[in-house]
């Protein structure tokens, strides 16, 4: 199955976040699926939570070499399509090229953030729990 993973997900495994385990459970085995935007989408998360001082300079290079062993299959972002999600349910582009790639591919997505998720069902996409 094609499962279009979300960069929060990428995040918690690298992380070693306490949803690291059943997002290994529900993708072994399964093609992980992301928009282009995907590597930069963590570079800046990483550099974000340095800033606040979650993550220390090392952890930032560290996560980042976790999150490159993690295969995914980076696809197009039809920018457009996204951002007409984007609008109509008043999201950021970056949450709506995750929803546009989900609803291109018809498949499912795994997120952790709840208010993509309920977008997401609205769209009519599978959410992943």
């Amino acid at each position: 199955m094609k499962i279009i993973a979300d960069t929060n997900i990428f995040i918690a495994v690298a992380l070693n976040e306490p949803e690291k385990n059943k997002i290994i459970q529900l993708t072994e085995g399964h093609n992980l699926i992301a928009p282009d935007v995907l590597p930069f989408e963590i570079g800046n998360a990483l550099t974000a939570m340095m800033k606040k001082n979650t993550l220390k300079k090392k952890e930032v290079e560290s996560a980042w070499e976790i999150v490159q062993q993690i295969p995914v299959d980076l696809r197009h972002t039809n920018i457009k399509s996204a951002l007409s999600i984007a609008i109509k349910y008043n999201l950021y582009a970056y949450d709506a090229y995750f929803l546009e790639c989900a609803e291109n591919l018809r498949s499912p997505l795994l997120t952790l953030d709840i208010g993509m998720q309920k977008v997401a069902r609205e769209i009519g996409i599978a959410i992943l729990e």
